[in-house]
């Protein structure tokens, strides 16, 4: 497993060449993301940084070598998604040309790669059989997780970092596993992802666009799935304590946008980087506030993976609770959403 660690370091030095040349050449033909009432950026950055992540990925890959079942299924998945995420940058696709972009590449998993989630061990006894529903789950799985990290890309070094984070927590539980090529796939995207990082953080000097975001999201998504599928239960979770910040914030703005009667593919200013920055939060404040609510989710996924199964039940509600305090606070679905707040007000009033 070292020897894989070290190997897999060698992807972070090819990021750190990488990205400055995409830098230059991105430079030289004006591809940049401009500025609008939506994004926190006042003036034109370049784009198309995922190319730099996808590429040191690649590169990772020629020097690893990992071998599965699903392999190359899942590196032609990433190429629809890559190609994708480029058109849009460039030309901005419409959501339902991405969608379908995306769809695409987790139906390729699933129906040439033979990936899916087919049943679940209950905690108290029996299986839950998914049946022909395995296939429809797996591709909402693929396509859910990666508009989420997509969501969540909305200032310098967000979206790289919960994603370093995420990846971390998946080769680090992988290893635990002995789920060799999970950990390898996690580890070179993880150092692939640092590596463009150093360029990435506030202040950017390039972002990652749909391009990045939508490749991190379908890879993870698809890691996930390959560590902990037909499972139990609990085990289920894991992964989506581990990607806990972007589900959470894509799963509260589709509350928020049905709460205002919006439809649920607008885009809006409110997710929770945007409510941390009006708060008075700084860009860089913003963004390690999210750093550590992604480490903390990463951690109770690594509890749950070792305690009891009440114990990962409390540990669940708990976070549910920490969850909802968060959004009542930050007012991430409107000013008058704060059923839990007026309730310890009633009960502190009744004393």
């Amino acid at each position: 497993m070292f020897r894989i660690a070290f190997l897999a370091f060698l992807t972070l030095l090819a990021s750190l060449l990488v990205t400055p040349m995409l830098i230059h050449f991105i430079k030289k033909y004006n591809i940049t993301d401009k500025p609008n009432y939506r994004k926190v950026h006042k003036n034109p950055v370049p784009t198309l940084g995922g190319l730099a992540i996808f590429t040191s990925f690649l590169i990772g890959l020629l020097i690893l070598q990992p071998d599965n079942k699903y392999h190359l299924a899942i590196v032609a998945g990433a190429f629809i998604i890559v190609a994708i995420g480029v058109i849009d940058d460039l030309w901005d696709l419409s959501p339902k040309i991405k969608m379908a972009g995306q769809i695409a590449a987790a139906v390729l998993v699933v129906f040439w790669g033979g990936l899916q989630v087919s049943f679940i061990n209950l905690p108290f006894g029996g299986t839950l059989e998914f049946g022909l529903f395995s296939s429809v789950i797996t591709i909402l799985w693929i396509v859910g997780v990666t508009n989420a990290i997509n969501l969540i890309d909305g200032l310098d070094g967000l979206a790289a970092g919960v994603s370093a984070i995420a990846l971390l927590t998946l080769a680090g539980m992988a290893m635990v596993m002995q789920n060799i090529y999970v950990a390898t796939m996690a580890l070179i995207l993880f150092f692939a992802t640092v590596g463009f990082l150093r360029y990435n953080f506030h202040p950017a000097k390039i972002f990652m666009g749909d391009t990045g975001a939508l490749f991190l999201g379908y890879m993870i998504a698809v890691l996930s799935l390959l560590g902990f599928k037909n499972v139990t239960l609990i085990s289920f979770v894991i992964p989506i304590f581990i990607l806990g910040v972007p589900i959470a914030d894509t799963v509260i703005a589709m509350i928020r946008r049905k709460v205002h009667k919006k439809p649920i593919s607008s885009p809006d200013s409110s997710h929770l980087h945007h409510r941390l920055v009006k708060m008075g939060f700084s860009h860089t404040q913003t963004v390690l506030f999210i750093y550590g609510l992604s480490i903390m989710f990463s951690l109770a996924a690594f509890m749950f993976s070792m305690t009891t199964t009440w114990g990962s039940v409390l540990i669940f509600f708990i976070s549910l609770f920490a969850i909802q305090i968060l959004v009542e606070n930050l007012e991430l679905i409107s000013a008058n959403y704060k059923p839990l707040t007026n309730l310890l007000k009633g009960l502190k009033h009744k004393d």
